[in-house]
């Protein structure tokens, strides 16, 4: 459904160092950072991007925002977990586990990122 998802942030490379962690505890490679300043994950089909803002303003995050990343299991979710505290993160909401939404049974962790991102790791169970 996304083709990219652009988060922007004052340090880009406290940036690169949280997901670095956090996504390669999900198994992604390490992000590229371009000439600009941008750090860049991409896979085939979608670009996750960390940048300074192009128009010159402060980096903030967006309030109710969430981006979601997805888990192949609920070990991977602590581990996402644990690599984002470790590396600049702030753990936010419950502790990763179980939750029920009606029929729906998902295990989730979420965390702020270094600029204040709200980010959650999904493993649908």
């Amino acid at each position: 459904m996304f083709s990219h998802i652009v988060l922007g942030a004052e340090d880009t490379e406290t940036a690169k160092t949280f997901y670095d962690a956090t996504l390669g505890a999900l198994g992604y490679a390490p992000g590229a950072m371009t000439d600009t300043g941008r750090v860049m994950y991409m896979t085939g089909e979608h670009i996750f991007a960390i940048t300074k803002p192009i128009n010159g303003q402060p980096a903030s995050a967006g309030n109710g925002e969430t981006i979601g990343f997805i888990a192949k299991s609920s070990d991977e979710c602590d581990a996402w977990h644990a690599a984002g505290v470790a590396s600049g993160g702030r753990a936010i909401e419950d502790p990763p586990g179980v939750r029920e939404m009606g029929e729906l049974t998902f295990y989730l962790a979420y965390l702020l990122d270094p600029a204040g991102h709200k980010l959650c790791v999904m493993y649908r169970m």
